[in-house]
């Protein structure tokens, strides 16, 4: 079975502590040394939800649960290396440390597999095939591995972009800055899926469904507790949510980390955080995730044109060809920090912050795009949309 879904929305109000996280662990305050009593460490407390549910997120990522056979070396190993060549070398120093005192990973077949896996969703998301999971799999990866595996890469790839945004924010030094237009990515255009299926071939604000690569889990396969969270979150019936759910607690801090970050009132209008997830769609070439948001951004702004102005934007072209000033800055901004590795800079926030963005709504913007780093990296290598 099939299902149309929102690429990552949520429609729950409830909100539940991480599981093995305290209140005081903050990773990303930390590594990007903000100052509770500062302004953007005050932003950051207005949006606790999502400061809380991305250390949530980290804390059940690494932790190895139930019968994985994706061990925590791996695990740490495989983070430092996306780090790393997303650009951010004091996450990747934070990974190294938490691997040092753990025994070395063995390295095989199966390791350099995920590293090749790792490697494709850094740099090439859009690449990704059907065969390449199954070329996982005949290594010795499980289902449920292959899906903690991407989870870890992508949850990642979130990190180093939002990191960047927090140092940023933070008048903090960062790397790889240039003022370079970050252009559109390429996409898939075959015009069929995997299973034959008419496929998209353009960005598109039309509604488009989305067809695993590997199994999603049945309904039936989930305890009663596990149904209970899938529903509390509207993902019982689509195959995209359960596919994840074969590693439920990252699930479930992921959607509260959403939920943080684009269902919260004040700061940055909800029209220009759907914005910024299609800039990044754009950027990684997921049409999929482009058309929930691109729809969404079109309805709440009244401006579909403009919207659709960015959609046909083609690989290699500046993204904000052709937008007035606010959105110019905006998808300039977006669209460098969704690059590999992220390249905003000081002058992006700049800009922002001469056309009168305030530090929640800079926070906001951040972390809109940072999350689509994540959206965009398990849509199109766990899949692919169809038409219908």
């Amino acid at each position: 079975m099939t299902a149309s879904v929102r690429s990552d929305s949520i429609h729950s109000d409830r909100l539940t502590q991480p599981v093995g996280a305290t209140a005081h662990h903050d990773l990303l305050a930390q590594l990007a040394d903000i100052d509770s009593d500062s302004a953007l460490g005050e932003a950051r407390q207005t949006r606790e939800a999502a400061t809380v549910h991305a250390q949530g997120s980290y804390d059940a990522i690494f932790a190895v649960t139930g019968d994985s056979q994706f061990a925590l070396n791996q695990r740490f190993q495989l983070a430092q290396q996306v780090a790393s060549w997303h650009g951010d070398n004091q996450l990747a120093t934070h990974y190294a440390d938490r691997l040092r005192p753990l025994p070395q990973a063995e390295d095989n077949v199966k390791l350099q597999a995920a590293l090749t896996h790792a490697e494709r969703l850094s740099f090439k998301p859009a690449s990704a095939t059907g065969a390449h999971l199954q070329a996982l799999l005949a290594t010795g990866w499980s289902h449920d591995d292959v899906v903690t595996l991407s989870q870890l890469v992508a949850f990642v790839s979130f990190q180093t972009r939002l990191l960047r945004g927090l140092r940023l924010l933070n008048g903090q030094p960062t790397e790889n800055d240039s003022e370079a237009n970050v252009p559109a990515g390429v996409w898939r255009t075959e015009g069929k899926t995997e299973s034959g299926r008419p496929a998209p071939q353009a960005f598109t604000q039309e509604e488009l469904k989305w067809e695993p690569w590997i199994p999603a889990k049945t309904l039936a396969e989930f305890d009663e507790p596990q149904q209970a969270t899938l529903a509390r979150f509207g993902h019982t019936e689509s195959d995209y949510f359960r596919l994840l759910g074969r590693n439920l607690p990252v699930l479930e801090q992921r959607t509260l980390t959403d939920k943080g970050i684009f269902y919260t009132s004040g700061g940055l209008p909800r029209k220009e955080r759907e914005l910024a997830a299609t800039v990044a769609s754009k950027v990684n070439g997921c049409v999929y995730c482009a058309s929930v948001h691109a729809r969404k951004a079109a309805q709440l702004s009244k401006q579909p044109d403009a919207v659709q102005r960015l959609l046909d934007i083609t690989p290699g072209s500046v993204l904000s060809t052709g937008q007035e000033s606010r959105w110019q800055a905006e998808i300039d901004f977006s669209a460098a920090l969704s690059a590999t590795p992220p390249s905003a800079s000081a002058v992006h926030i700049q800009r922002l912050r001469d056309i009168g963005l305030s530090e929640l709504e800079l926070l906001d913007l951040a972390q809109s795009t940072a999350f689509f780093a994540w959206a965009n990296r398990l849509m199109l290598t766990l899949g692919e949309p169809f038409e219908g």
